[in-house]
C-alpha cells in the first residue's frame, strides 16, 4: 500500500515538521518517502530513500517534483510492504505514480514580488484612485487631513501604476514603498 501526502512549504524546517508528523501518523509503515523543494529556483532540494534502495524512491518523487516545475512543496509516500518484493522498476514505478498521483489533486499558486505601497492624498481623488486600485489588495485605510491607503501589489506592475496615479492626481499624492516580499498568486 502505498499513501501519498503533498504540502506546501516556504522553509526546510516546516518540511522536516511536516515528514516528521507523518512519520509520527505511520510510525508502524514500512518506508515513509519524501523529497522537497524551496525556493523560486529550486535552490534547495532535499530528499531521502528511508531505507528503500538507493535511486529507488526519494529522487523518483523529486524528479516528478522537478517535471512539473513544483517548488516550495514536500512530497511524502508512505509504503506499507504487503509481502511482495517489487524490484528496483516496480518500486520507482509505485512511488513515481504515487507522487504524481498526490499532485493531481494539488492546487499550484505562481510566486512572485510583491511590494507594500502606500499612499497619501487629499479627498477629492478618492472615488478615482480606489476604482483605479480595485483590483489589487488593499492592507489598511485611514484618514485625517488626507486618505492614506496603503496597496499589495506585484512589483512589475509598480511603475505604471505610479505613473497613472500621479498622472489622475495632477501630481498631488504621496506614495512610498514600504516592503517588499513574495507571495503567491
Amino acid at each position: 500500500t502505498f499513501i501519498g501526502y503533498a504540502k506546501p512549504i516556504k522553509t526546510e524546517e516546516e518540511a522536516i515538521e511536516f515528514v516528521n508528523k507523518i512519520k509520527k501518523k505511520h510510525k508502524d509503515a514500512t518506508h515513509n518517502v519524501w523529497a522537497y523543494t524551496v525556493g523560486k529556483t529550486m535552490n534547495i532540494q532535499r530528499y531521502s530513500d528511508d531505507g528503500e534502495p538507493s535511486q529507488t524512491a526519494g529522487v523518483v518523487i523529486y524528479d516528478v517534483l522537478k517535471k512539473n516545475d513544483l517548488t516550495n512543496v514536500l512530497a511524502i509516500v508512505t509504503r506499507y510492504f504487503g509481502g511482495i518484493k517489487l524490484g528496483a522498476g516496480g518500486l520507482v514505478r509505485a512511488y513515481s505514480s504515487s507522487t504524481a498521483n498526490t499532485l493531481l489533486d494539488i492546487k499550484t499558486y505562481e510566486l512572485t514580488s510583491c511590494i507594500r505601497m502606500e499612499l497619501r492624498f487629499p479627498y477629492t481623488y478618492m472615488n478615482l484612485v480606489s476604482k483605479y486600485l480595485s483590483n489589487q489588495t488593499l492592507i489598511s485605510k485611514s484618514f485625517d487631513s488626507f486618505v492614506n491607503l496603503i496597496y499589495e501589489l506585484p512589483k512589475k506592475d509598480f511603475e505604471e501604476i505610479n505613473k497613472n496615479l500621479i498622472s489622475m492626481t495632477k501630481n498631488e499624492i504621496e506614495i512610498k514603498i514600504t516592503s517588499e516580499n513574495t507571495k503567491a498568486i
